[in-house]
């Protein structure tokens, strides 16, 4: 599959079928999110594999749209570190493109899975720093389970090319 398919066949996958994903196609799928683009090379991002079926299970106690987390058999949880970068203020694009380039490794190797935004709404910030531990001054900033894909079909192409949402030279109100 080219890059453009890849692309345009991601989608967010919320149900997942039986089968573990093993550790050295995580860490591959990891090894991609850490290729991504960051302010001054910062890499300002950490990792949480959660595989711990209580742990996936209770995230949607604060997270209501992370459901799908209980029946996955794992979730990346993607945190932004700023301290000491010099760019404190770029973590959050930083997180964003890593967060990107996981779907996209996830999506090349036959995977599904599905962003959840944490940050910065505090209280999804609150429960999650609680439930995986998470020291004060990293920032958890999305959840994203993933797992075989229980329908194929979840991977259908869609057209989402707009032409009005492109401008020449300036802004055409």
């Amino acid at each position: 599959m080219d890059l453009i398919e890849l692309i345009k066949t991601r989608r967010s996958v919320r149900a997942y079928g039986k089968g573990s994903i093993p550790d050295d196609l995580v860490n591959r799928i990891i090894a991609a999110a850490m290729t991504a683009p960051s302010a001054g090379n910062q890499q300002p991002w950490q990792f949480i594999v959660v595989r711990d079926r209580e742990k996936l299970s209770a995230i949607s106690a604060f997270h209501p749209y992370c459901k799908m987390a209980a029946q996955a058999p794992l979730a990346l949880v993607v945190c932004g570190d700023p301290v000491g970068k010099k760019w404190t203020d770029y973590w959050v694009q930083d997180c964003s493109a890593a967060v990107q380039n996981l779907l996209l490794a996830a999506r090349a190797e036959g995977l599904g899975s599905v962003w959840t935004g944490v940050y910065p709404l505090e209280e999804r910030v609150a429960g999650c720093r609680q439930l995986f531990s998470i020291p004060e001054h990293i920032i958890p900033f999305a959840i994203v389970p993933m797992g075989w894909p229980r329908d194929e079909a979840d991977f259908k192409e869609v057209d989402r090319f707009k032409s009005e949402l492109i401008h020449q030279d300036r802004f055409n109100a």
